[in-house]
């Protein structure tokens, strides 16, 4: 085994060159959300009824629940400051620590770039110590980072190295799955589809576990993000759940080591499989689809079976007002029907943010091309940039909202069945509807990043982090309306939907447009870059 990992020092200096500024402002900017909520969360619960009014009327709403969890201990300070950052805090590093640990295994072998390296004296499974090591380090500095902001904040210190503890756990599951699913395929592309597609799976794992009666469901003991949630932080700090994430980790870290050693360099365990043996593709919209036909189709699968579990939960969500205050609130929104709406409503919403991550994807691959050098020789022919960037554009604009279209009809029609209620596949299918503008908008921004700033391409992913926060947190942290409003996901209508809701359809619509026009323009008068 040393000598399959010789070299792995070398290969773990450069990646930590290679990243020295864009993993250290994630940490840091992680850490830092983390303290800006808690220290403005502290101001608003001074008193211990305070703090226990608001963790019942979040503990009775399952919309609330469904995306945050439950408040375990409601006279405490901490749980009901870091409620939202528990479980959605924890998929986030979970994203960020995978893509890590893909940009430096498959991402680095894809293009040839590890080949090279290893014909010196580097060992076969080197990069792949060198990556754990990495996700290593970082997660370690996330949690003493994200430990320490919370406590300059006004938490107790136990408890914020608890949360701590158990952000840094997760990222570093997370950042093993990143290790197998490298191995999986023969694409960096494909390899984060299947691990954010673990990521989706395992967050609705805990929505469903914690919508249960007894909460935690058996579910939740499935998911990372739920083993973080029963740590309890702040709430009784159960430490030995730590060991769940750290067993894993090393568990699909083995599992990795064991798949490396048994597929050649460059290959994936599942090999792509071979086109025809005779070329039917007649235009780059062709060759586009063909590319990313595949991808698209397993985010569909997942759209479909994650949209199912969602609208599942909505007949039970009026039997979760435990609330004196809660439900004299929905009452006067006309009662469960107004808490569905709600509940339904928050699904969507979390759906159509995911289907703005599968477009900044499909929209990504143009920087692929062109930096692993395939552009060029399609340019060399008859085919025009505009044509070109247009069909991994139209691939990216059609595949979301059909993505949102499928979702609109399995939340839907899977509420319909548990409410006995067939009308609300309709309204919930108009409701997943209206938020495609939105989705474009998020969508045309790669472009816009792609036509100016290639290099920068890939921080369209900051930017819907970005955006998905504001929305998340921009009331929390006081932030001025016009700051807020820049998140585009902001602006989408949510039921009921009415006649309002065509204004701003049009405008993300127009915004969408100029957005794009924008990114075409960079892109015709720029030059190819690598």
């Amino acid at each position: 085994m040393r000598e399959q990992s010789a070299g792995w020092e070398t290969t773990l200096r450069l990646a930590l060159r290679r990243d020295r500024i864009m993993l250290t402002s994630w940490v840091i900017g992680l850490a830092a959300t983390a303290g800006f909520s808690a220290a403005a969360t502290v101001d608003l619960y001074p008193t211990e009824d305070s703090r226990v009014a608001a963790a019942e009327t979040i503990n009775s709403s399952a919309a609330i629940v469904a995306l945050y969890g439950r408040i375990h201990d409601p006279t405490s300070l901490g749980a009901v400051s870091m409620i939202k950052l528990t479980a959605l805090g924890a998929a986030i590093v979970g994203i960020v620590m995978l893509f890590v640990t893909i940009r430096h295994t498959r991402g680095e072998e894809e293009p040839g770039r590890l080949e090279l390296l290893t014909g010196g004296r580097l060992g076969r499974q080197a990069p792949l110590t060198s990556t754990f090591v990495l996700v290593a380090v970082a997660s370690t500095a996330l949690a003493l980072l994200t430990a320490a902001a919370n406590t300059a904040a006004g938490l107790p210190w136990q408890g914020s190295l608890a949360f701590g503890l158990g952000w840094g756990a997760t990222a570093l599951v997370y950042g093993a799955v990143g290790c197998v699913t490298a191995q999986v395929s023969e694409s960096a592309r494909t390899a984060r589809g299947l691990g954010l597609g673990v990521i989706a799976v395992t967050y609705a794992l805990r929505a469903v576990g914690d919508l249960a009666d007894p909460s935690p469901g058996a579910l939740s003991w499935l998911s990372p993000i739920g083993w973080n949630q029963q740590l309890r932080a702040y709430a009784g700090d159960r430490w030995w759940v730590l060991a769940l994430p750290l067993v894993a980790s090393v568990g699909l870290v083995v599992a990795a080591y064991a798949m490396r050693s048994r597929r050649d360099l460059g290959a994936g365990l599942r090999a792509d499989r071979p086109g025809p043996s005779t070329g039917s593709l007649g235009s780059v919209g062709g060759l586009a689809w063909q590319l990313q036909g595949q991808i698209f189709l397993a985010w569909a699968v997942g759209f479909v079976l994650f949209g199912a579990i969602l609208g599942s939960l909505a007949s039970s969500v009026d039997k979760l007002l435990t609330s004196p205050a809660m439900r004299d609130f929905f009452d006067t929104i006309d009662g469960a029907a107004g808490l569905v709406d709600a509940f339904l409503g928050a699904e969507v919403a979390i759906v159509a943010a995911i289907a703005a991550a599968y477009g900044v994807s499909a929209v990504e691959r143009l920087r692929s091309e062109e930096v692993e050098g395939r552009v060029e020789p399609l340019l060399a022919m008859s085919t025009t940039r505009v044509r070109w960037a247009s069909s991994h554009y139209a691939v990216a604009l059609g595949g979301s909202a059909l993505l949102m279209v499928l979702a609109g009809l399995s939340i839907g029609a899977s509420a319909a069945a548990s409410l006995g209620d067939w009308s609300q596949l309709g309204r919930v299918l108009v409701a997943a509807l209206v938020q495609v503008p939105a989705v474009w908008v998020v969508t045309s921004l790669v472009l816009l990043l792609f036509g100016w700033l290639p290099r920068f391409t890939a921080a369209a992913w900051g930017l819907l982090v970005a955006f998905v926060l504001l929305g998340e947190f921009g009331a929390l942290w006081r932030l001025p309306d016009w700051l807020r409003d820049v998140s585009p996901l902001r602006h989408a209508p949510a039921l009921p939907i009415t006649s309002s809701a065509v204004l701003p359809v049009v405008v993300l619509t127009l915004v969408a447009a100029l957005v794009s026009a924008g990114g075409y323009l960079g892109w015709h008068r720029r030059d190819l870059t690598t």
